[in-house]
C-alpha cells in the first residue's frame, strides 16, 4: 500500500487553494460559462447545457461530476457500438474522432473549456483541483487491486498525467503517474501541475 501524504498543513492548504482558486474562476469565467451554453444549445437544442455523470473518487466514493455537454444527447446509447474502436488501453475509452462529439463539442474538448464545471465540483469538496482523474464505475469494476491504489486521495481537474501527455499516454502509464504524484505531492508540485494545466489549455496538442 502506497504511503499517502496526509499531512494537516498540507491539507488545510491544499482545500484553501481549491476554494479560492475555484471561486475565482467561477466568477471570472462566468462570461465565457454564457457564451459556450448558448453555443451547445443553439447545435443541440434536445440536450442540457452541462452533462452530470456519476464517476468514483476518494475510498471509492461516488459523487456527480459536471462537464459541458460535449457530445449529442444520446452519446451513452451510441458507445457499445463504438467500443471496438477504442485508441487507449486498459479500462478508459478514448477515440480521437468519435463520431458522438458535436462542433462545439470539438472546440471545447481541444481547449478543455468542457472541464470548467468542475469547479462546481472542486468548491462543492467532491474533487480538487489536483490529483487522479475520477473514473467510471465501469471502469473501476475492471482495476487491479494495485491500479485502484489511485482511489486513496481525492480526484482532481488536472494532475501528473494530464501535464505529461494526457490523451496520449496510455492507462497503465497513466496509474503510474498518478501513484508518484500521491507519494510525492505538496503545495509546490500542485501550484505548479496548475500553472502548467493553464499553459497546456493554449496547446491543443493530446487532447480530445
Amino acid at each position: 500500500m502506497l504511503k499517502v501524504n496526509e499531512k494537516k498543513i498540507y491539507l488545510f492548504s491544499k482545500r484553501f487553494l481549491d476554494i479560492v482558486l475555484s471561486l475565482i474562476g467561477l466568477i471570472f469565467l462566468l462570461p465565457v460559462f454564457i457564451i459556450v451554453a448558448i453555443c451547445i444549445k443553439i447545435e443541440d437544442k434536445n440536450g442540457p447545457v452541462l452533462f452530470s455523470q456519476t464517476r468514483v473518487g476518494k475510498n471509492q466514493s461516488e459523487f456527480t461530476m459536471y462537464k459541458f455537454r460535449s457530445m449529442v444527447s444520446n452519446a451513452e446509447e451510441l458507445l457499445e457500438n463504438l467500443l471496438e474502436q477504442n485508441e487507449t488501453t486498459g479500462a478508459m475509452f478514448k477515440m480521437k474522432n468519435d463520431p458522438r462529439v458535436t462542433k462545439i463539442g470539438r472546440f471545447i474538448r481541444k481547449t478543455s473549456i468542457d472541464e470548467l464545471p468542475q469547479l462546481i465540483n472542486v468548491l462543492k469538496g467532491d474533487m480538487s483541483l489536483v490529483g487522479p482523474r475520477p473514473p467510471l464505475k465501469r471502469e473501476v469494476e475492471v482495476y487491479t487491486q494495485y491500479q485502484k491504489q489511485r482511489l486513496l486521495i481525492q480526484p482532481g481537474c488536472t494532475g501528473l498525467w494530464q501535464v505529461s501527455g494526457r490523451s496520449n499516454i496510455g492507462f497503465e502509464d497513466m496509474v503510474e503517474l498518478d501513484l508518484k504524484y500521491i507519494v510525492e505531492r505538496s503545495i509546490f508540485k500542485d501550484i505548479l501541475i496548475i500553472i502548467k494545466t493553464v499553459l497546456l489549455v493554449f496547446n491543443k496538442n493530446g487532447a480530445y
